[in-house]
């Protein structure tokens, strides 16, 4: 690396896109994301099971067709997807079409039922499932400046920022319909609209728009830490995450860099009538996953089961605990078949 090309100044879009998913980019890493932090995938694998169960729905809502699609988006080291298939009961699995989309390189001890992509399938029946890929879909920044104008952040490769230019045309108007900034409408609860800033989130809901295009029939679900128009953080979400901590985000490719992503938006991007938008708690809690201890009787009457309920019960309360894992967000979006997520 040059110099000159440390101390270029870019949007954070491009210096975040180049970081991540560059040649030797955090997500090309060998060690994979659960080597720097831990996703409800990591947490449990009662959270594979309840999106095989979702699968399952999915599958009768279908009319257990012959062919029964499962995409998982942003697969990682394929840890959801291998979950899910183990999970399946047989009959299920035995139709069951898996593929992982990612960028790094496939596993050499994947299941080799899993067809590992670069990119979605051009069409899809079943159930497409994008756990925590949205917030690596990178965004430009803005932020207020004095005068109240809100202008694109640059960065450079070690983290230093500077304002850019203005946010103009496709980004200016995304801004001013989910994230608006600078003069009376930008400031909040008496703050000075000066140095508020928020993520461009049109990427995102471009990207998402793009891959459920390709659902034919089914279910498309988004799963993701967000947040919607009428509580918007004032000064964004931009962070980095490095070997479990979460540390400044500096686009060197040494740590994760994430934001938090505006759902309503990306629903909006491709509206379909099946539209839900709901808290992981809730939704896990359709699934049948609730977080409740096991009666206390079984302690003396069957106590190895009580221990092993008991241990369930504290990964399911993980899962969906208010203001963890529980408070990610779950947009779900059907395609030709009826709400399949319900108690």
């Amino acid at each position: 690396m040059t110099a000159e090309a440390t101390d270029e100044w870019r949007g954070w879009r491009a210096a975040a896109e180049s970081a991540l998913y560059g040649p030797g980019g955090f997500y090309r890493r060998p060690e994979g994301p659960a080597g720097h932090f831990r996703t409800s995938v990591h947490a449990s694998s009662l959270f594979a099971g309840a999106v095989a169960r979702l699968l399952c729905r999915v599958d009768e809502a279908l009319g257990r067709p012959a062919s029964l699609d499962f995409v998982d988006m942003a697969a990682g080291r394929g840890e959801l997807i291998t979950g899910v298939l183990a999970a399946l009961p047989a009959d299920v699995a035995a139709r069951t079409r898996a593929y992982a989309v990612e960028i790094a390189d496939r596993p050499q001890t994947l299941d080799y039922r899993i067809e590992w992509l670069p990119e979605p399938p051009p069409r899809i029946q079943g159930l497409l499932f994008a756990n925590e890929w949205l917030d690596n879909v990178p965004v430009e920044v803005a932020e207020v400046d004095s005068a109240g104008v809100p202008r694109l952040v640059l960065v450079r490769r070690d983290g230093t920022e500077r304002l850019g230019e203005p946010v103009a045309g496709a980004e200016a108007q995304w801004l001013a319909r989910w994230w608006p900034l600078g003069g009376a409408e930008g400031a909040r609860d008496g703050e000075e609209p000066a140095g508020l800033r928020a993520e461009i989130g049109l990427p995102r809901d471009e990207a998402w728009a793009g891959v459920v295009a390709a659902l034919d029939r089914g279910l498309a679900v988004a799963v993701d830490y967000a947040h919607r128009a009428d509580a918007r953080p004032p000064f964004g979400t931009l962070t980095g995450f490095r070997e479990g901590r979460e540390t400044a985000p500096v686009p060197d490719g040494s740590c994760d860099i994430t934001a938090h992503v505006a759902l309503d938006a990306c629903a909006t991007a491709c509206a379909l009538p099946g539209t839900r938008l709901l808290s992981q708690r809730d939704a896990l809690r359709a699934l049948g996953i609730t977080g409740a201890r096991p009666p206390l009787e079984l302690a003396s009457t069957r106590p190895a089961d009580y221990v092993r309920a008991l241990a369930t019960a504290g990964e399911a309360a993980e899962l969906t605990a208010m203001g963890g894992l529980g408070d990610f967000g779950w947009l779900v979006q059907s395609v030709g078949i009826p709400d399949v997520l319900t108690d």
